[in-house]
């Protein structure tokens, strides 16, 4: 429309008539911005996560064809399906069921390997070992290793302004995507499960909220897993600040043996000496 400034009156209703395309432009932009109700403090969804997953999918199939081919495309899907038009903050493990049943595979007996404060240094040790395999070794976590992904009440799709940090909530859905994850991982070990913990570290080596303590020991199968074994590791350059005699390993050797497993630890483990 066109406004001439003729009298107050006519300038006034040419206002008003204005008011309603500025807001519903306003409202465009919250939606097209991806705005959510809360500041979440992590960054948004990773930059072309779809191409990314399924690239992920069709590249560890092609390295590992003895798990039988899998449909990239629908573990795609699944993915949406479990957290797009939901809270971030309200996605749960079971959101994540059907997605860690698509990608089960074996994990052979005796190489489960789980880790707590030493990320970096096992997953080096396991790429130039084949003694062990790490749940990001596997499908599913080979798939979504290091990707951050998260819903938005405001309609299908993902959020890619802001996600949910670890601990901003309890089921955010990256939180909620691991622990479903490792319980998974978990559940399919057998023989000896293998445990690095950091010895460099401050503080207790592996923290009673950890995903070691509160998901994979309690899901472990007693009936399948005969020991847990335990390394303390130490890097090369990093002073020895923990051992096996320390509190918080006694009190996972107490939930290993509770749980009717064998417990042993190794002290000052050095990986690459």
């Amino acid at each position: 429309m066109s406004c001439h400034p003729v009298t107050a009156h006519l300038l006034l209703g040419c206002v008003l008539a204005l008011v309603p395309i500025v807001l519903t432009s306003n409202i465009w932009d919250l939606f097209a911005t991806g705005y959510q109700e809360t500041p979440f403090e992590a960054p948004g969804t990773t930059s072309n996560i779809r191409t990314i997953v399924i690239d992920r999918c069709r590249q560890y199939w092609s390295l590992h064809p003895e798990i039988g081919e899998r449909d990239c495309n629908a573990i795609w899907e699944e993915l949406l399906n479990a957290v797009q038009g939901k809270d971030p903050c309200g996605i749960t493990e079971e959101d994540y069921r059907h997605l860690t049943e698509m990608t089960a595979e074996r994990i052979p007996c005796d190489k489960t390997l789980l880790w707590s404060r030493t990320n970096k240094l096992v997953l080096q040790y396991a790429t130039e070992s084949d003694h062990f395999l790490t749940l990001a070794e596997t499908l599913l976590g080979f798939m979504f290793n290091e990707l951050i992904w998260c819903g938005t009440t405001l309609g299908p799709g993902f959020n890619f302004t802001a996600c949910p940090a670890w601990d901003e909530c309890e089921y955010n859905s990256i939180q909620s995507f691991w622990k479903m994850a490792s319980a998974a991982f978990a559940q399919e070990s057998c023989g000896i499960v293998n445990v690095m913990l950091n010895g460099s570290a401050e503080g207790d080596l592996v923290k009673k909220q950890s995903i070691l303590r509160t998901v994979e020991i309690p899901n472990l199968d007693p009936s399948r897993v005969s020991e847990v074994k335990v390394f303390v590791i130490i890097d090369k350059e990093e002073e020895d600040k923990n051992s096996c005699g320390s509190k918080s390993l006694m009190e996972l050797k107490n939930e290993v043996e509770e749980h009717h497993m064998t417990y042993s630890c190794i002290d000052n483990f050095r990986i690459f000496d």
